[in-house]
């Protein structure tokens, strides 16, 4: 267990730096690189452990794959060209590649065993498995394939028309991935609409992706064609810095060539609505996705309700936003998140813990949390709970609480920001 140590800013944050490439668009990249046709080109792959663990498994299962830093080679032998693994598939600390791998395997006639680490294990594969089985997949495991270990034997499967309880960007994209190989169409109705990266990527590889309002659907049979694909910055890690120049003082950074996808833009949304000073400069679509600049400085800001259709738009965000909002004036509502609880944590608990910790006035709710500001923190030791999320939100909180600030299992960051330190280090000057 490592622990890391960060200080109040008391110069501010300036300069520029390029966040890590986007954790959700890697690991599509390698997954649909693995069944498509030919050989795929990654540049910008996140190198974070979550991606390594997709490359991991997917090498498991016969493909070969070659990855040196932020650039990966992927040779595809289209969905026949999976093999059966001898090993059990280790998916770590990711969601993502449970969720995804289990639409790819659901078709495949072979056997499969899945499995991760204690996080992956308490978190619902259920919304997943269930309408697998739905499609003719055998899928078993704990709590009846709720919970991993999962045992996945492919074969023939049927297309569904699936109404989703969740907006979830996993469970849409695990049933399109199982629709291709499925006979009929295959479509995904939301309650709101998640993220669009899997149609994207899909639509770049070749694939026809049908969209109507919240329904996506895909007709069987459809194959993938090898891509070269630029992955751009993260907005899931841009967002820690675009908070923390909101909040400290004499602070102004720009973050190079961020992903701006719509579906996923939301934390611009709220600083926007907050006061905060942003602005976005050299639009560009790259590889189907829109990508630019971002460019913030110290703000003035205010509280606002946060609920409704943005949450799935900024779910992973809420952590830091949180840490925000301690620093705005008035009240800061956020509802409707009840998605937070099953993460890699229960992030309402351990966000409102540890902002207690710092003495910010904050409380839990049954879909969200409560934030009054504006709150001088004062530093305290601080735990990540193993949720890279959480541990990347207290190192924010670090930059402008009295004193210095202990974050326990700080290891945890490297999940999806191996440089998150370095970048803090840079932007304080070398400091």
């Amino acid at each position: 267990m490592s622990t890391a140590h960060v200080e109040q800013a008391r110069n501010g944050l300036t300069g520029s730096i390029q966040v890590p490439g986007d954790k959700s668009i890697s690991h599509r990249a390698v997954m649909f690189g693995a069944i498509a046709e030919g050989k795929t080109t990654v540049d910008g792959f996140l190198a974070g452990e979550d991606c390594l663990s997709t490359i991991d498994c997917f090498r498991k299962l016969g493909v070969t794959i070659e990855q040196e830093g932020e650039k990966v080679t992927i040779e595809g032998k289209g969905w026949d060209g999976l093999q059966e693994p001898e090993e059990i598939l280790d998916v770590g600390n990711s969601g993502t590649t449970t969720r995804l791998m289990l639409g790819i395997l659901a078709t495949r006639p072979f056997h499969s065993v899945i499995i991760g680490d204690d996080s992956i294990a308490k978190r619902p594969m259920g919304r997943v498995t269930e309408p697998l089985r739905e499609m003719g997949s055998i899928i078993d495991g704990r709590g009846n394939g709720r919970f991993t270990p999962l045992s996945i034997r492919g074969g023939q499967t049927k297309g569904i028309q699936f109404q989703s309880k969740v907006a979830s960007a996993q469970v849409k994209s695990a049933i399109l991935l199982a629709g291709l190989q499925s006979e009929g169409v295959t479509s995904v109705t939301e309650p709101a609409l998640s993220r669009d990266h899997t149609e994207r990527m899909l639509t770049a590889y070749g694939v026809e992706v049908k969209r109507d309002g919240l329904t996506v659907s895909v007709k069987g049979g459809q194959t993938l064609t090898a891509q070269d694909i630029t992955v751009p910055g993260d907005i899931s890690s841009a967002a820690f810095f675009l908070v923390a120049a909101a909040i400290v003082p004499n602070s102004h950074i720009t973050l190079k060539g961020v992903g701006i996808n719509p579906t996923r833009s939301g934390i611009i949304d709220v600083l926007q609505e907050m006061g905060a000073s942003i602005s976005v400069h050299n639009e560009q679509i790259v590889g189907g996705e829109p990508i630019a600049d971002l460019d913030i400085k110290t703000s003035t800001l205010k509280g606002i309700e946060i609920g409704g259709d943005l949450i799935p738009r900024l779910i992973d965000e809420i952590p830091v936003i949180a840490v925000l909002a301690t620093q705005a004036e008035g009240k800061t509502v956020i509802r409707d998140a009840e998605e937070l609880k099953v993460k890699e944590t229960n992030r309402i608990d351990t966000v409102v813990s540890e902002l207690k910790k710092l003495g910010a006035t904050i409380e839990a709710t049954e879909d969200g949390m409560i934030i009054e500001g504006r709150t001088a923190l004062q530093a305290a030791t601080v735990s990540s709970y193993g949720d890279h999320r959480i541990g990347m939100a207290m190192g924010v909180a670090g930059l402008i609480a009295e004193g210095r600030m202990t974050i326990e299992r700080s290891e945890a960051i490297a999940v999806s920001y191996p440089t998150f330190f370095e970048h803090i280090d840079e932007l304080l000057g070398g400091k």
